[in-house]
């Protein structure tokens, strides 16, 4: 029995923190989604938000992987007597040095495939896709709509349960078991993923959890992941997913091979991608 017990328990006779990552886990990926979804449906085609790559569609979505994810940190931060945001996201740290580097990095790694795209003939740009009043209300909605994935995926992903890994693996073998499950969320719900885009995938978690790591804080992913969404999204205008964004800045298209362009996995999915994480 002691045995057992020292399997599940740690010397403070408290859960292990590998259990309470794959406790987590089991909440996050398979008993919540399921349970939240039977609101959430309803609530989708109550807002009549169209089912394709728009903002409002996007923010809804990612406020679904918030909610889910704060569900299930917060019996753990009770446990752990820690405030569910004190994983990562301080509040008082909302508006500091890393967010805005990360914003910078964000906008630098996207706007440089979005040169080399140009450059080398896969992108070719026509004007603008969306003008006047228009142009304004795609332009909130857009940095609003990536701010949500920002803000929910990294609490998703590199809150509670990096934080829980971290402290039973150390932080890379944590960082890495983190990547594969990003990389692996986005490849099984996402149409025509390829092994150029997992490794992007991969590549972006591990870049987001570095970090973490370097500034004790997620707001540095946070800003990363909004960053680079927005610009793939909603200033180059690429496929995700095989879907084209909805009030994209450019009126552009994209008529390389897959390995410039990405294909209708869109720039994550170039080879151009590969430098630019060298580069960051």
């Amino acid at each position: 029995m002691a045995a057992i017990a020292n399997l599940f328990l740690g010397e403070d006779r408290r859960l292990r923190h590998i259990w309470r990552a794959a406790i987590w886990a089991v909440l996050v990926f398979a008993a919540l989604p399921p349970l939240l979804g039977l609101g959430a449906e309803p609530i989708f085609k109550r807002l009549g938000l169209a089912q394709t790559l728009n903002p409002g569609a996007i923010a809804f979505v990612e406020a679904f992987y918030f909610v889910t994810a704060f569900i299930a940190t917060l019996p753990f931060a009770l446990y752990e007597r820690r405030s569910p945001f004190s994983y990562g996201l301080t509040p008082s740290r909302a508006l500091d040095a890393p967010l805005w580097d990360g914003l910078f990095v964000g906008v630098a790694m996207a706007g440089g495939v979005m040169a080399g795209m140009i450059w080398l003939g896969g992108m070719q740009v026509h004007g603008l896709a969306t003008t006047g009043q228009a142009l304004l209300l795609s332009t909130l909605g857009w940095i609003g709509a990536n701010m949500c994935v920002g803000f929910a995926e990294e609490f998703w992903f590199r809150s509670y349960l990096l934080q829980s890994l971290w402290r039973s693996l150390t932080f890379w073998p944590g960082a890495l078991i983190v990547a594969a499950g990003f990389a692996a969320i986005h490849y099984f719900n996402k149409p025509g993923e390829n092994i150029v885009d997992v490794i992007t995938l991969v590549a972006f978690s591990l870049l987001c959890s570095y970090g973490v790591l370097r500034t004790g804080t997620l707001w540095f992913a946070v800003g990363l992941h909004a960053a680079f969404d927005f610009m793939q999204l909603f200033v180059i205008g690429t496929k995700n997913g095989g879907q084209l964004p909805v009030g994209r800045l450019l009126d552009a298209t994209f008529q390389g091979p897959a390995w410039l362009t990405g294909g209708s996995l869109g720039t994550e999915a170039s080879y151009l991608m590969y430098p630019a994480f060298v580069l960051a």
